[in-house]
């Protein structure tokens, strides 16, 4: 056993330690130009219109999980209130009423932004395959309108204020001495 020790040792003498590198990939900056620059889109609404709401609702989820797959940044989804219109049906040939009805539309967006400019042609695809009947969806640019048709206003706070303003408008604050 002392033996087999000592030609161990020996042998730990004779044998050149190797010494490990680790190497990894260089890349010069230059490289990064060299790649083509896909164009980014800044907020693009996708906006679905429907007569039925849990099938609506449904399909913003459908929508709004196709996006997330393909890593597109949702960043808000809303509801507006249904618009009601009122449809009056009326007899063949003459005034007379024959049906009224209520017809509620309404209408859900997804906003997604920071979409790539190769990525929305397939979005769209994927969301004319899945479209149910009754359903319509339109892309477009988010605008100002849109954050402002987002808001219900409060009639009784534009009403005070009306008031206010016809009274002769807010006080202006006394000066601190």
């Amino acid at each position: 056993m002392n033996r087999t020790l000592k030609f161990v040792n020996v042998l730990k003498n004779q044998i050149p330690l190797v010494q490990r590198r680790y190497y990894g990939i260089y890349e010069p900056d230059y490289l990064d130009k060299l790649r083509p620059q896909v164009p980014v889109y800044d907020a693009i609404n996708i906006e679905i219109t429907g007569y039925d709401f849990p099938v609506l609702e449904n399909y913003q989820k459908f929508v709004h999980e196709a996006c997330e797959t393909m890593e597109m940044n949702v960043s808000d989804c809303w509801a507006l209130p249904p618009k009601i219109e009122t449809i009056t049906k009326f007899k063949p040939y003459s005034s007379t009423v024959d049906a009224t009805y209520n017809l509620k539309t309404y209408k859900r967006y997804v906003q997604v932004e920071q979409a790539k400019a190769h990525q929305i042609p397939l979005l769209v695809r994927i969301i004319q395959a899945g479209l149910p009947e009754g359903v319509k969806f339109t892309l477009m640019e988010h605008t100002e309108l849109h954050e402002q048709e987002r808001y219900v206003p409060d009639k009784e706070l534009l009403q005070l204020k009306d008031e206010l303003d016809s009274i002769g408008g807010p006080r202006a604050e006394k000066k601190k001495r």
